[in-house]
């Protein structure tokens, strides 16, 4: 007997994607970059804010981390040499990331990666292949 509504079918069946589609991107861009899709997304926030800088904060709301949770994430990065901590000018107690060169490049790189790994999973499933257009669409929409 199923018991499953319509809505916990999509629910379930959406996690299920998304699961799938985050461990291949997890797995190519740690074996190829050595990066997390989780850093990709930070990275990829990053280089879309304002002179490729952002606070805390508004990176988190991209994101959908905590402030802690990106300050966490961003710190092995820092080491690294991915991003820097640059002081606000309004207010000093603000610390804002900002992507550096090496972040930039790695960025790119790892863009290649989830591209191609995109591009498989999509030769896989045809039928999502065909509606890729109309599913960011939706999943866009499902987003707000």
């Amino acid at each position: 007997m199923n018991t499953q509504s319509n809505e916990q079918t999509l629910a379930l069946t959406f996690a299920s994607a998304w699961n799938h589609v985050e461990q291949k991107l997890d797995g190519w861009l740690g074996a190829v970059r050595g990066i997390s899709f989780a850093e990709y997304r930070l990275l990829r926030a990053l280089a879309d804010a304002p002179s490729a800088q952002a606070s805390r904060v508004d990176l988190a709301a991209a994101v959908g981390l905590t402030p802690s949770g990106v300050t966490r994430a961003l710190r092995p990065m820092e080491k690294l040499g991915m991003v820097s901590t640059l002081k606000s000018k309004r207010d000093a107690r603000l610390a804002i990331a900002a992507l550096t060169p090496a972040g930039r490049e790695l960025l790119n790189e790892a863009s290649a990666v989830v591209d191609d790994t995109m591009r498989a999973l999509l030769e896989r499933a045809p039928k999502a292949s065909a509606a890729a257009d109309d599913l960011v669409d939706l999943l866009d929409d499902l987003a707000r």
